[in-house]
Formats: C-alpha cells, sequence, structure tokens
C-alpha cells in the first residue's frame, strides 16, 4: 500500500501548492511490462517523474534482494533508467522503511540511486536521511519540496 501513499502524497501536494499535476499508480500485468510503480505528469518539466516504490523492513535497502531481474536477467535499476531516459522523466526511488520505532520515509533522486548502484551492494537509511523526507501524518505522507535539503 506504499504506492497508493504515495500517489494520494504528490496530489495532495499539487492541490496544496494549486498546481497542475497529477500521479497514478500503475497496476501490475502479468505479461506487461512494468518500469516503475507512479508516473507523474505536469506541464512543469521539474514535475514530470516516474518513481519506483519500496517498502523494507530494517535500516538498508539492497539491490539483490528489494530488486528484480526480468527474464532477460536485465536488472531492475538498469531497466528503470532505460525508461528514464527514454521519456525524459525525472526518476526517484521512494522507500518506506519499516520495523523501527516509527516508519520512516524518503525519496532520493534517480542519479544517487545509480551512484550507489555502481559501487555499493545497498543504501543504508542513514544515506536516505540526506534526501527529500516524507513526512508522517495522521492523514498519510506528507511531501514539502522535491529538492534535496542543504548539505552540512
Amino acid at each position: 500500500e506504499f504506492e497508493r501513499a504515495m500517489v494520494i502524497c504528490i496530489n495532495r501536494y499539487f492541490t496544496e501548492h494549486r498546481m497542475k499535476g497529477f500521479a497514478c499508480r500503475l497496476k501490475q500485468a502479468h505479461f506487461n511490462t512494468q518500469y516503475v510503480d507512479i508516473i507523474v505528469d505536469s506541464l512543469d518539466p521539474s514535475f514530470y517523474l516516474a518513481i519506483e516504490c519500496k517498502s523494507v523492513k530494517g535500516k538498508r535497502l539492497f539491490f539483490t534482494s528489494n530488486f528484480h531481474k526480468d527474464k532477460d536477467n536485465v536488472h531492475q535499476i538498469d531497466n528503470i533508467s532505460g525508461f528514464l531516459k527514454y521519456t525524459g522523466r525525472r526518476g526517484f526511488l521512494a522507500v518506506e522503511f519499516r520495523g523501527g520505532q516509527k516508519n520512516e520515509a524518503y525519496l532520493m533522486p534517480w542519479e544517487m540511486v545509480l551512484a550507489f548502484f555502481g559501487s555499493q551492494a545497498s543504501i543504508p537509511i542513514d544515506e536516505f536521511r540526506k534526501c527529500i523526507p516524507l513526512e508522517r501524518t495522521s492523514y498519510g505522507y506528507h511531501l514539502d519540496t522535491l529538492s534535496l535539503p542543504p548539505s552540512d
């Protein structure tokens, strides 16, 4: 249900900021390739997005167990990267970390995901904490901005 919560969060962002845009969840079909979980369309190019969602237990996102390879043995990260290049969308990885005192969720720009994918086996939660936080509220996740916070 994290994908559904993300769609609601992004559509609420458009409403709160009086912007034209729409996020929708792509339904997974058995015989069709699904490149990402959420597509966001907007006339504002900074909100022409593709978002992959992961909900994980623990404090790390692993490239082997949290992603898959397709029937041709192509890693999901590579498929998503190709989709982003082909469509011109900005990519994000939305991750919900479950199992702590409270769930935490973040958006990481796809360029950062690729940097970790090329050099690490996983991404620790502390790296996500440097990215865009999704605040958990009584009505779901809340997004303030799609910009990275200033680095220390």
